[in-house]
């Protein structure tokens, strides 16, 4: 199994054309993606600019990305943040990402879906086909047959899988992301691919089901949209 590493991450997240730039995100409806991404780890520091992004600003962006140091204080933002605001002028999205223990198994309560029918009760954006086109894994815990908490691959590659996680509002605070999210990991391995999970500082829900679960954190992510 690949070790997590932010170009793992980077390559798991978005299709990426030969001089390394972001064509579009890796998910069965694809969109452009941020301006740039930046995913700083302990050891590796990997980064892509979007492929419509004009090229002097593009030179730039790697420039400037060349000097971020590796880092393993998480919460601390990028060197040149200042300067890939003023480049970009876009939205940031910044947060930690995390890899699974070696232990992580499949809880009881939780099933395997592969029928998007299941998904559209109380998750109606899901469409026929999703699963199949690049979803799957999708672990789910069903309450009168119908997934209320649901884990899935928001971003698939060969060889690693970001995750997905929906949980409908009556059924929050109960434990079911958790358990969703840790019997996606093992699923996911089972496929030979390396599961991730990432979220964003703000998100204090998807923060307490990585502490649940003891995900360790490898990298963080920093992104604008421009």
């Amino acid at each position: 199994m690949i070790s997590a590493t932010p170009q793992l991450q980077l390559e798991t997240l978005f299709v990426l054309g030969d001089r390394g730039r972001i064509l579009s995100t890796r998910e069965p409806h694809p969109s452009p993606g941020p301006a740039f991404m930046l995913i700083r780890g302990s050891t590796e520091v990997a980064w892509a600019v979007r492929d419509d992004v004009a090229h002097g600003v593009a030179d730039e962006l790697d420039s400037l990305a060349r000097q971020e140091p590796v880092s393993s204080e998480w919460e601390r933002p990028p060197i040149h943040t200042r300067r890939y605001q003023a480049l970009l002028r876009g939205r940031v999205g910044w947060g930690p990402a995390f890899q699974f223990p070696d232990s992580a198994g499949t809880p009881g309560g939780v099933a395997g879906v592969h029928d998007e029918t299941l998904l559209q009760r109380h998750f109606p954006g899901w469409a026929a086909g999703e699963i199949e086109a690049g979803a799957s894994p999708v672990m789910a815990v069903l309450v009168d047959g119908f997934a209320v908490s649901a884990c899935f691959c928001a971003r698939r590659s060969t060889v690693a899988a970001e995750a997905g996680l929906e949980t409908a509002p009556a059924f929050r605070g109960r434990g079911y992301a958790a358990h969703v999210v840790s019997a996606w990991a093992a699923a996911v391995r089972a496929t030979g691919r390396t599961p991730l999970y990432s979220t964003f500082w703000t998100n204090g829900s998807s923060l307490a089901v990585a502490r649940k679960l003891e995900l360790r954190a490898y990298a963080t992510d920093w992104s604008i949209d421009g």
